[in-house]
């Protein structure tokens, strides 16, 4: 009898994301991946993007699911909700993924080849290794800053990690329990840097494979100041209670 196929959630927040997710959608189907899943985590988006996902999982149901917040809490919430829920309703394997279509979904079978052939916890989509890139369309500033927040996270937390503020990953269900994923405390962007921390502090393998990053072409971007503000802290936030504790 053949074995079946480990079940793969991937978890796409979304705040007014109507015109980019019935394409992420489409282009996760097109894989044909067996047993692979998406979870839309809403958080009550003005622009109608929960009702959409609601119907995108009516069309495709025991495919696509839809987890609805009452209103916007953060990236890293939505993620905990989400993931959470995925792993309790029997995933194997889950994906965080963004839904503005920055990244590239060809990429997921890749990840998913590297868990299964290696003691990977943790597989990143990371534009910092050889083969990857960041958006072409970005101006020098905007790649700064990117490539200067990774440098400042891995002085301060040793975690040598190229790509430590990814957003796209692939976790075995087993990794986010030895993580502890529902007690996280970050929010915003830093809820990666956190990830990648307890990862390193469990000693569990982390492998980063190149992704090419493009720039959104729908909507807006959810980086604010308050956002920049958090993840600038968090790295001493977590450096200070390893030392407490």
């Amino acid at each position: 009898m053949a074995e079946a196929s480990p079940k793969v959630v991937v978890v796409v927040p979304t705040f007014n994301e109507r015109q980019n997710l019935p394409v992420l959608v489409e282009r996760l189907a097109g894989l044909e991946l067996p047993n692979l899943h998406v979870l839309v985590v809403d958080d009550n988006s003005p622009d109608g993007t929960g009702a959409l996902a609601d119907r995108l999982a009516a069309s495709s149901p025991g495919t696509v699911g839809v987890l609805h917040r009452t209103e916007k809490r953060g990236l890293g919430r939505a993620y905990v909700a989400g993931m959470t829920r995925a792993v309790n309703e029997g995933a194997d394997i889950v994906i965080q993924m963004d839904a503005d279509l920055s990244h590239p979904v060809a990429v997921v079978p890749v990840m998913l080849d590297v868990l299964g052939s290696s003691d990977a916890a943790v597989v990143i989509g990371s534009r910092y290794v050889a083969g990857g890139s960041t958006a072409g369309d970005w101006p020098w500033y905007r790649k700064a800053l990117s490539v200067s927040a990774n440098l400042y996270v891995n002085a301060i937390l040793r975690l040598h990690v190229k790509d430590a503020t990814a957003g796209f990953r692939a976790y075995r269900a087993t990794t986010l329990s030895a993580i502890d994923l529902r007690s996280i405390d970050s929010n915003g962007y830093s809820f990666h840097v956190e990830l990648t921390y307890r990862t390193v502090q469990c000693g569990l393998e982390i492998v980063e494979v190149p992704i090419g990053y493009v720039e959104r072409v729908s909507g807006a971007s959810k980086m604010s100041l308050r956002v920049q503000i958090e993840s600038a802290l968090t790295p001493w936030k977590l450096l200070l209670h390893r030392r407490r504790a």
